[in-house]
């Protein structure tokens, strides 16, 4: 079958997607986004963390077939996904203002994947690195995602937040404490941002 789906702000097609074809593969191995991890594929770890239509989802459990005309953001649009709802009034997701069909209308930019000149980051992607939060980095695409959708629907997220959003999401590299400290970094820096737009 031919799926037909958005990526990053981008249109994408799908050809020859056979029945069971997780989303996970399609973006993997068809599209070359390599951002969401392949490890337990049965939906227990939380590396494969997408957005689809806004809502995390673990891209292992889902069939390509189901996201025909859907809205799918990896980790590798994290950052045009941020600028974009910082534009837009604080959110990206449908359930937070900006509707599906608007969101459907941002474009990502190209950066060069292996030296990533002419990237940005998204606030979660520098509170990650600032915080010490990534490790071997396995998890972290799958936490950032998680992470991301969190501080849209609750800019001022507590611990008990922070661990409820990203329960679905395993380290084995760390006790999670750098990870919770990064989340705090970026409400932290998305509260002042606010604070100082405001004044």
């Amino acid at each position: 079958m031919r799926v037909n789906f958005t990526v990053n702000g981008r249109k994408q097609e799908a050809d020859d997607v056979w029945e069971g074809e997780s989303l996970l593969y399609v973006l993997r191995e068809r599209m070359g986004l390599p951002g969401s991890k392949n490890a337990c594929e049965q939906g227990e770890c939380g590396s494969c963390t997408v957005r689809l239509d806004g809502v995390p989802v673990c891209s292992c459990l889902v069939a390509a077939g189901q996201v025909e005309g859907r809205e799918v953001v990896t980790v590798e649009g994290l950052a045009d996904f941020a600028k974009q709802r910082a534009e837009h009034g604080g959110c990206a997701s449908g359930a937070c203002g900006t509707t599906l069909q608007d969101a459907q209308q941002w474009q990502s930019k190209p950066a060069d994947s292996q030296t990533g000149e002419k990237s940005e980051l998204a606030p979660i992607q520098q509170a990650f690195i600032d915080a010490g939060a990534v490790q071997c980095g396995f998890c972290t695409p799958g936490l950032l995602v998680a992470a991301d959708e969190l501080l849209e629907r609750n800019a001022s997220p507590s611990d008990a937040d922070i661990r409820e959003a990203l329960s679905g999401n395993l380290c084995r590299c760390t006790g999670y404490e750098k990870i919770l400290d990064a989340v705090r970094l970026a409400a932290a820096r998305g509260e002042n941002q606010t604070a100082g737009q405001g004044a």
